[in-house]
């Protein structure tokens, strides 16, 4: 194969003797540019014009939390991670009403984990008041997706995004 008549190879060329020439002459390179994640989730930004392959670009690592949804972190007691189970102690208050009794650290059997995806943000109860919490990625913090305009940083070659760019 003839790599000299592939348009792919020849655009590659022109761009990286562009770079070259530009720090050649004292300019200062780009730094910052605009990119979108496309369907095979590769990073075409605006001015290299060839897709950045997935697995050949870096992503900053608060954009790999996961899905809108996933588990982020969930409850646990010291030295039992992962079990997902906290304490409960009685406790009584005087209120308006007269005295008000609750629960808040009598020792609780961890329950099993709530369904994956979750439900809701809590497990399920036991007869002690045993159960979880479970913190869900939230929109403004899942992981990149295709579609996505992403803010890019380039260092030397190498493409990193940043963070996902969204409407003011």
């Amino acid at each position: 194969m003839d790599m000299d008549s592939s348009p792919g190879t020849n655009r590659l060329g022109q761009t990286i003797a562009k770079r070259i020439g530009k720090q050649m002459e004292g300019e200062s390179s780009l730094v910052l540019d605009f990119g979108e994640i496309k369907d095979d989730e590769s990073l075409l930004t605006n001015t290299f014009p060839i897709p950045i392959p997935k697995g050949e670009y870096h992503v900053l690592r608060s954009l790999t939390y996961g899905k809108v949804g996933d588990i982020l972190a969930k409850t646990q007691n010291i030295g039992s991670p992962g079990s997902g189970e906290h304490d409960h102690k009685t406790f009584v208050l005087n209120s308006v009403h007269g005295p008000v009794k609750g629960t808040i650290g009598t020792p609780a059997s961890g329950q099993p984990d709530p369904p994956d995806p979750p439900q809701s943000s809590a497990g399920g109860g036991g007869s002690e008041g045993a159960h979880q919490h479970h913190v869900l990625v939230p929109e403004k913090m899942r992981s990149l997706k295709p579609g996505d305009r992403v803010l890019v940083a380039w260092v030397q070659n190498e493409a990193v995004v940043i963070d996902i760019v969204v409407s003011s």
